[in-house]
């Protein structure tokens, strides 16, 4: 390969301090992806998107010189340190968390490798070994931010991470200094943190300068222009190849509808929730039995003297969408296990519907045999399978899960994770049932799949049990969350993720009882109420913020056009800085009125 040097394409972006040109790879038989040209600036948050099997990780693998390009050009500034975090990174070899940590010849400090370990919450003493999921990848996180990159380049860096982890992570890089790429299909992570789009789709790679939150917006005119395109050339095969991005233009509409229905369904499970704090999910007096599915009555739990559950009672209709969160260890599994009859509880009852008939995907993934093709793990060799009682072409099914049908051949160890993951997918949901529990279900899955997985959901007439730390993923499915905070103690809240964190910061923020029986001091009349001034701040802010995102989101739309640049540099630039001044507006905006917020519930 050999080496150019490459000048920046917009003069609002610096000198790149990475490049590629002409990138070519060959997979198999034929070319992964061909003809890419890719720059990195210094400062610059990227997110990459595109369907497994298109070439994500090995693109990242690429831009940190772990793999050599069939054809292409690199260039690099001298002195730049490139650091990637893998999706499964390989502890062989390493006695403790440490030992991998702090392998190899470029290693970090230990100090600085201890500082990020202690923020983070994990011992790097832990035997390597027996380390879980969640653990590993901490390591791997630990290792890879104490190398003081000026790259990073970051593959599903929120698998097995709980939610606390993840807000650390994000936290970290929002002060980050140097350019990262990113790719993750958690749609929440990707929106906080980039800044712009490297779309890897059908061997082309597109770049916008717009976040995941303007990506949406960009794809719909970029399938747009090419439907038109391919309607002027009147070429049935070209139009045949739209297939899957016609079912995605047309499966976020619908779900869009769902998210309709889904505010519905959490207004009518809201008026059914007890006072707060008694955990206690009551169900009207229309048809009782025939609609409650699981009834678990004052269930504790705990392990050695640790409380895990503490008298938890909740009654589980037909037709919930149950969210479970909370940290790794607060007992997000264990609550599934109680409530799905795997474990007993140590005290209380846990009753099952008799015609309750499950399928569990959980998030060990004990996947098909890698030598046993396609079509043998859907419909046992054959054409033909029965999809809830319908009977489905094989070639037809696959597509419905966003597989070439021509795949029905290919063997399970050829394909990606991700495609494994959805492959399982289609098989369980495929079988008859009426409570599906999925534990961990968005890990390996991309965007687009992601985007299924909703639509199954939100078409699925039994009931749902989620575990998962994807909070945009709860946001769009689930009717009620459990929120566990590591105690024992287990919050019901009618709603998504960030119903239950709206919840959750109101109950941080409310003041504490007295601890004795004196009179609580009085409050200066001047205390007991909002200023003219703050009241006026507080009524209008939320108006104000919801303006501010719709700016932002329009902006982000006309900057994705990707001829905008070239036609009108100047536009280019007004709505690039726009932007970022809405984005300072809006962050200002919400940290007062979240000030405002606390004031008015310490006053209540």
């Amino acid at each position: 390969m050999t080496a150019r040097t490459l000048t920046p394409t917009c003069p609002s972006m610096a000198a790149p301090v990475l490049a590629y040109e002409d990138l070519g790879i060959i997979q198999g038989s034929g070319w992964l992806f061909r003809h890419l040209d890719l720059h990195l600036g210094q400062r610059d948050r990227l997110a990459l998107i595109g369907r497994n099997g298109a070439g994500k990780s090995t693109l990242l693998r690429l831009i940190a010189n772990q793999v050599d390009a069939d054809e292409g050009r690199r260039t690099i500034v001298p002195g730049t340190r490139v650091v990637m975090l893998e999706q499964e990174p390989s502890l062989a070899g390493h006695a403790t968390l440490a030992d991998y940590v702090l392998a190899g010849d470029d290693a970090p400090a230990a100090h600085e490798a201890d500082a990020i370990a202690d923020q983070l919450g994990i011992d790097l003493l832990r035997d390597a070994v027996t380390a879980s999921g969640g653990e590993r990848r901490r390591a791997a996180i630990v290792r890879a931010l104490a190398l003081k990159p000026d790259v990073l380049l970051l593959d599903e860096p929120t698998n097995h991470l709980d939610i606390v982890a993840i807000e650390w992570l994000e936290s970290w890089l929002q002060r980050f200094t140097g350019a990262f790429v990113v790719i993750s299909h958690d749609r929440t992570f990707l929106t906080r943190l980039t800044r712009q789009t490297l779309w890897l789709d059908r061997g082309a790679l597109r770049r916008a300068e717009v976040g995941y939150g303007g990506f949406e917006a960009w794809t719909e005119t970029v399938y747009a222009d090419e439907q038109r395109q391919a309607e002027r050339l009147d070429a049935r095969l070209k139009l045949e190849e739209h297939w899957l991005q016609r079912g995605v233009t047309g499966r976020r509409r619908r779900n869009q509808g769902r998210l309709s229905k889904l505010k519905e369904m959490r207004a009518q499970r809201a008026s059914m929730i007890g006072p707060q704090g008694a955990a206690n999910l009551a169900i009207g007096t229309d048809d009782v039995r025939t609609k409650t599915v699981i009834d678990a009555k004052n269930v504790s739990k705990s392990f050695e003297t640790r409380p895990i559950i503490r008298d938890l009672t909740l009654r589980i209709t037909r037709g919930d969408r149950i969210g479970i969160v909370g940290a790794n260890g607060a007992g997000k599994t264990t609550l599934l296990k109680l409530l799905t009859g795997e474990l007993a509880p140590d005290s209380g009852t846990v009753k099952l519907a008799k015609t309750l008939d499950g399928v569990i995907i959980d998030q060990q993934r004990k996947l098909m045999a890698p030598d046993k093709r396609v079509r043998d793990v859907l419909a046992d060799g054959g054409d033909w399978i029965e999809v809830l009682g319908v009977r489905k072409h094989i070639h037809g099914y696959l597509k419905e899960f966003l597989f070439d049908p021509s795949l029905a051949e290919a063997k399970v160890g050829s394909l990606s994770g991700g495609e494994r993951s959805r492959l399982l997918l289609a098989r369980e949901f495929a079988r008859p049932s009426n409570l599906l529990v999925l534990d961990e279900p968005t890990n390996d899955l991309d965007l687009e799949t992601l985007d299924l997985l909703q639509e199954v959901i939100g078409d699925y007439e039994g009931t749902v049990l989620i575990v998962s730390h994807d909070r945009d993923f709860l946001d769009r499915t689930v009717t009620i969350t459990l929120g566990l905070d590591g105690s024992g103690k287990v919050d019901v809240v009618a709603g998504g993720y960030e119903d239950w964190e709206r919840q959750r910061s109101r109950s941080l923020a409310a003041p504490r009882k007295p601890t004795t029986k004196a009179a609580p001091a009085a409050i200066p009349a001047s205390a007991r109420k909002l200023t003219y001034k703050d009241q006026r701040d507080y009524d209008q802010l939320p108006a104000r913020i919801e303006a501010i995102d719709q700016a932002i989101a329009r902006d982000e739309a006309a900057l994705a056009d990707p001829a905008l640049y070239v036609r009108d540099p100047a536009a280019f630039t007004r709505l690039t800085a726009a932007i970022d001044r809405a984005r300072a507006d809006k962050e200002t905006a919400e940290l007062r009125w979240l000030e405002l917020a606390e004031q008015v519930e310490a006053l209540a």
